[in-house]
């Protein structure tokens, strides 16, 4: 079955089961593998994309529900003119990752909070902030958060 849907702002067509998740068709048909795969059962986090701006976890999402939809992946943060995302460089800054495995997943869930809310307070970082890090980088996480915002300015913690 093909469906066509919006990648990073170009438009793509896969032929592909219409079961098949979402993420083995980033990774495998279109080769963007900056989205992992952590468990498979939408509880980790690891697979977070954006689907028409809404934070998605791609391995329990059928790709035969993306058509006509747009979807950005971790590789599509950056700017047109290459520069990072500002919360990809809030990450670089603060030396988020240990591993690394789960970062694409965790800064695809913080864009989608600054996003929808602006500057998050602790509450709400703690609220949309699901997914999870086997390392435990969770205070280096809500530091680089806060500095993508400008909060860690206002309240010291750059």
């Amino acid at each position: 079955m093909a469906t066509s849907f919006t990648v990073n702002g170009k438009q793509v067509s896969v032929e592909a089961e219409a079961d098949t998740p979402l993420l083995w068709v980033l990774r495998d048909d279109l080769g963007m593998t900056g989205t992992k795969f952590g468990c498979g059962i939408a509880a980790c986090g690891a697979c977070s994309v954006h689907v028409d701006g809404a934070i998605t976890r791609s391995c329990s999402v059928p790709v035969s529900e993306i058509a006509g939809k747009a979807v950005t992946t971790i590789e599509g943060l950056k700017g047109a003119d290459g520069m990072l995302h500002k919360v990809q460089q809030a990450w670089i800054d603060a030396q988020v990752p240990q591993c690394g495995y789960c970062q694409s997943g965790q800064i695809m869930a913080a864009v989608a909070l600054i996003e929808q809310v602006g500057t998050p307070s602790d509450a709400q970082i703690d609220e949309a902030m699901t997914n999870i890090c086997r390392c435990g980088t969770y205070p280096r996480i809500r530091k680089a958060i806060l500095a993508a915002t400008g909060a860690a300015a206002q309240t010291g913690e750059a």
